[in-house]
């Protein structure tokens, strides 16, 4: 496994969250891809060793996007969101990782 290069509490903190939307869905089906958030400075290998580390799943590889900050008004003044990276994880064929937000 790629995990033993990096720092266990690094790879901790590499994948802020999953991303559950529709088109989350629709490519976890399609492409068996998983979409997660993780941190700005991350690297492809970092999160192939996190997902592989955390989900115990085998990892064939990523993409990475840089989604920039939406400019909202909020009240009279002007802000900005702040700048997000995406991950595609694409999982080996039949390696299966259900993060979908199914409620009750």
């Amino acid at each position: 496994m790629t995990a033993a290069k990096f720092a266990e509490d690094r790879l901790a903190q590499i994948l802020v969250a999953p991303i559950v939307s529709e088109k989350s869905t629709m490519i976890s089906d399609k492409h068996n891809q998983v979409l997660f958030q993780v941190l700005r400075d991350a690297t492809k290998p970092e999160i192939k060793a996190a997902v592989e580390l955390m989900f115990k799943v085998e990892v064939e590889s990523v993409q990475t996007v840089l989604q920039k900050g939406k400019v909202k008004r909020f009240g009279r003044s002007v802000g900005r969101r702040d700048h997000v990276k995406k991950a595609y994880v694409c999982l080996r064929a039949g390696q299966e990782l259900n993060i979908s937000g199914g409620g009750a």
